[in-house]
This record gives structure tokens, sequence and C-alpha cells, in this order.
């Protein structure tokens, strides 16, 4: 399998890692197909992510997806980030193999949870419309098989 240059750059040297202790809002998913791991902390300052960190145990592919879906995010209205697709990621990777698109739909839905916890801590009703798990390959009944997320590109 094939991953661009640009997943391989943030696989290797990846943007906003760590933790916000003082996080507003925290968004955990995960995957079980693959054993994929995502969360997301966000600072919010006047309705607009004003920084953001993630933590993800998981493929090259879902390390990169995490790091530009921070990118993406920050400085962005709330409606903005929660407006972030799985194919807006994947386009900004220089694409992602169909295999590995899920990792897209995990970073995009640690980003609406993120978002949703925050408004919810805050009194808010949640804009996200929900996670999109329509990813073919992900089943949140399956077990998870040791190939599902190689780390080769």
């Amino acid at each position: 399998m094939l991953y661009t240059d640009k997943v391989m750059d943030h696989f290797n040297n990846p943007r906003n890692v760590g933790v916000l202790d003082d996080a507003d809002g925290v968004g955990e998913v995960g995957n079980p197909v693959c054993g994929d791991m995502m969360k997301i902390s966000i600072k919010v300052a006047e309705d607009r992510i004003a920084d953001i960190r993630f933590q993800t145990l998981g493929c090259g592919a879902a390390i990169a997806t995490s790091s530009i879906v921070t990118e993406l995010a920050r400085d962005m209205s709330l409606e903005e980030a929660v407006a972030i697709t799985k194919k807006q990621v994947a386009e900004e990777l220089g694409g992602l193999p169909p295999a590995k698109m899920h990792c897209s739909v995990l970073a995009t839905d640690g980003l609406k949870a993120a978002v949703d916890d925050y408004l919810v801590k805050n009194g808010r009703e949640p804009i996200s419309g929900g996670l999109e798990h329509d990813d073919p390959h992900f089943d949140p009944h399956a077990v998870p098989h040791e190939d599902a997320c190689d780390v080769e590109g």
C-alpha cells in the first residue's frame, strides 16, 4: 500500500501532538476493526478553536489524519470545524488508500465529539449532527485483526 509524501510527512512529523490539560472539549473515538484510538482536545475562544491537540494510537494513516485535522480545524469556528469531511481530510493528504478511509472518519469524528463535548458542558446543543461511521470498513462489532492497519507505506 502506497502513501503520499504528505501522509508520510504527517506520520513522521505529526503536528499538534499531546493533551490540553485544561481542554474545553474532549472527543475520544475508536475503530474496533483495527484498534485505532484517537483523542482530540480543544480550547475554545469566542466559538473558535483557539488550540487543539491529539493523541492517536494506530497506524500511519490514523496518525496522519489526526495531524491534518488539527491543522485544518485550528482557528475555525465550531460550525466550520464540524463541517470538515473525511473527503476533505483525504484530499488534504493527497489521497488515502480506500482501506484507510476509516482513519479520516475517525479523525473527523474525534473533532466532532470534542466540539459537541464543549457545547454540552456549556449548556448548549450539539451541532455536529452525529458521527460519520458510514465507512464500509467500519464495523463496531468486528474483532480487530492483525493486518487491518499496517504501518508500512
